[in-house]
């Protein structure tokens, strides 16, 4: 059960992630950023979410703008990075939470195997012909 709740949480951090960069323009212009940077660091994180893994953001960049203004591009690029770097690390929590449920899975499993081989060999050499009638009788 804690499992399944740590998979939510990271899916719920991943969302707050992937939003986080649709108001950050709005943030780093408030901030004093130029805004022919802000909105490179914008198109920038969008793409560099999809770099990462995002199914939620798409590719965007302004090429020629990127070949004539070196703010946007600077922007871009920086944006790029630091929300391919984000998502690639929510990615990687996400495939540990998952990988670390399979494992209390199979442990459970293996639990559960454990105790029937053991249960079998405590029965071993046992008459067990009589409890057919515990059986009828529960019914």
């Amino acid at each position: 059960m804690r499992s399944g709740y740590r998979i939510f949480i990271v899916a719920v951090l991943s969302l707050i992630v992937a939003t986080g960069c649709v108001s950050q323009k709005e943030a780093m212009i408030k901030d004093g950023y130029p805004l022919a940077y802000a909105e490179g660091f914008d198109d920038g994180c969008h793409s560099g979410n999809k770099a990462g893994g995002s199914f939620f953001d798409e590719f965007k960049k302004d090429v020629a703008r990127f070949s004539l203004e070196s703010e946007y591009a600077q922007g871009w690029s920086d944006g790029f990075r630091q929300c391919e770097s984000q998502q690639e690390a929510t990615q990687r929590q996400m495939r540990v939470a998952i990988e670390q449920q399979k494992l209390v899975e199979q442990r459970k499993a293996s639990e559960r195997a454990e105790q029937y081989h053991l249960e079998r060999q405590l029965l071993k050499g046992i008459d067990t012909s009589n409890f057919k009638y515990l059986e009828s009788s529960n019914k």
